[in-house]
């Protein structure tokens, strides 16, 4: 049986009477009536952790309190402390102690992100998408964000800019199969097939992040050399061009080339030279 919890229970008079539950005081409620908060920055939640946690809370009940706000119909949503209320649903309590905050939408947001941060439970793309909404959702700036979080802008700006890569990669993150080191290094990449090279290469080879950076200065250059080989070849190509006329026509030929159009340049040296050309070219 699932020891009891901080509080008074209320399971007996819980109905219509909720409402006499008070704010900011330590009561026991059923655990079927609290739900998750659907903006909860964190989604993964390991099983096995889960699990040791639920033994736990058989062996010395919930010491913590789940702080929840008040929702439809005598429910209530989780603000902080969705870990501990799975777990508790694993360990079968009927009931869980909670505090009641008459918290805005914008200060639940807030709150869940900061408890999980500070417990280092998000992954690092939770931990972005919890920034993006404080962003999207309440036009919050990023230098906004990082005082209400507790970290600098730039560790904000950085950890957003996690959310520009592609989905797998993210999901390698989000397994832990690299780090954010690795992940940075990638967004330096230009094209999705350089990035998926790169972290096939740290996955497969165990790169370092100094070796993964080192790399993707590497993959960096190498499209511009190859670029700069491409146009060095074409020049010559033209050059050889330009003697084969000029040797045909017995003057100087100049050939400009751009991507969509180009133009010959021929010299004559006065009248009787551009008859000439002109019976060459048949003209």
């Amino acid at each position: 049986m699932a020891k009891k919890g901080l509080g008074k229970g209320l399971g007996t008079i819980f109905g219509d009477e909720s409402e006499n539950i008070l704010e900011g005081a330590v009561s026991n409620v059923k655990i079927s009536l609290v739900e998750p908060n659907k903006n909860q920055p964190r989604k993964n939640f390991d099983l096995d952790k889960l699990e040791a946690l639920a033994q736990s809370l058989k062996e010395n009940g919930m010491i913590q309190p789940i702080i929840v706000t008040k929702i439809k119909e005598g429910r209530f949503s989780i603000v902080a402390g969705e870990r501990r209320w799975r777990a508790a649903k694993l360990a079968g309590f009927s009931e869980v102690p909670v505090i009641v905050k008459d918290y805005s939408d914008q200060t639940i947001t807030e709150v869940a992100l900061v408890e999980n941060l500070q417990r280092e439970d998000l992954n690092p793309i939770e931990e972005a998408l919890g920034y993006k909404s404080l962003n999207d959702l309440y036009g919050l700036t990023q230098e906004e964000i990082s005082q209400k979080v507790g970290k600098s802008r730039s560790a904000v700006a950085n950890s957003m800019r996690l959310l520009a890569l592609d989905k797998e990669i993210q999901k390698h993150l989000i397994d832990g199969l690299i780090s954010e080191g690795h992940a940075r290094a990638a967004l330096s990449l230009d094209s999705k097939e350089l990035r998926e090279f790169l972290i096939n290469q740290v996955i497969n080879n165990a790169l370092n992040v100094r070796q993964t950076e080192t790399l993707a200065k590497q993959l960096q250059k190498e499209p511009k050399e190859k670029k700069e080989k491409k146009k060095d070849i074409y020049k010559i190509e033209l050059e050889r061009i330009e003697k084969r006329i000029s040797s045909s026509l017995g003057t100087k030929v100049r050939i400009s080339h751009g991507d969509k159009k180009g133009k010959i340049e021929i010299e004559y040296y006065g009248n009787d030279d551009l008859e000439r050309l002109l019976e060459l070219l048949k003209i």
